[in-house]
């Protein structure tokens, strides 16, 4: 038996929510969701699943079910249970797309960007204070961090700062947040007339917080390097290492 992710403790309280969202409580529904687990973590194909789970093709449908229908965000959006909104921080990581993620038969944007270093999608992330996920969202990796904020922060729940990198250095986004009713803690670059006399920089030495959840999802195989060839397929992975990572609160 390869092994497994959840706890028993854990399992319950995942399978409640789920059953919450009308998922059916099929015999096998824990071995399914390990299967998808299993293959985040490892990043193998879908076909090459171990035999323990079940059939892997049943596995991969039921996962492309449940990313067509939004499941696996709604999920994770359920998990975000009282976040520590005293602080809020922003920023991006690009991870490379393998050759396999490409060519897929839409018509629609699936966030891969290219450039002289291949294939890449880039993921903007925004924790709170506790450095857990509450929102998330992707677009190709030659994406400026800068240009993907708006709509960001436009699903981020108010708080009283929202802290991010130089990289945010827009006065458009500062007035975006301050819309929101937080206060922004974004430097500002050097060539800059106005300074940084306003800014908290041990507030802003805590920014660590958004980079440490980069790492902890980059352990997870099938999403440091990009397999999948639809962008919701891999947004719905991401939420599915977001929710573990909400499981234990």
């Amino acid at each position: 038996m390869p092994r497994l992710m959840l706890s028993d403790e854990l399992w319950s309280k995942l399978k409640g929510i789920m059953l919450q969202h009308k998922i059916y409580d099929k015999p096998n529904l824990r071995m399914i969701v390990e299967g998808m687990l299993y293959h985040m973590r490892v990043g193998c194909p879908w076909r090459d699943l171990p035999a323990a789970f079940g059939c892997w093709n049943s596995i991969y449908q039921q996962f492309n079910r449940w990313s067509f229908k939004d499941k696996l965000m709604q999920i994770f959006k359920a998990l975000v249970h009282a976040p520590d909104l005293e602080w809020e921080f922003i920023d991006g990581s690009i991870v490379r797309a393998h050759q396999h993620s490409t060519g897929a038969c839409s018509t629609e944007s699936e966030a891969i960007g290219k450039s002289r270093g291949g294939n890449t999608t880039k993921i903007h992330m925004a924790v709170d204070a506790f450095g857990l996920p509450i929102e998330f969202q992707l677009t190709g990796g030659k994406v400026h961090d800068a240009k993907a904020a708006p709509e960001l922060i436009e699903q981020l729940p108010k708080s009283d700062y929202v802290i991010a990198d130089k990289g945010y250095d827009s006065e458009d986004i500062r007035e975006q947040i301050r819309e929101k009713g937080s206060i922004p803690n974004i430097p500002r670059k050097s060539n800059s007339k106005t300074g940084n006399k306003d800014i908290d920089w041990y507030l802003y030495k805590y920014r660590h917080l958004v980079e440490n959840m980069f790492a902890c999802l980059k352990h997870f195989r099938a999403i440091a390097t990009r397999y999948d060839k639809l962008k919701r397929n891999y947004a719905s992975m991401i939420a599915i290492a977001c929710s573990c990572m909400w499981l234990p609160m």
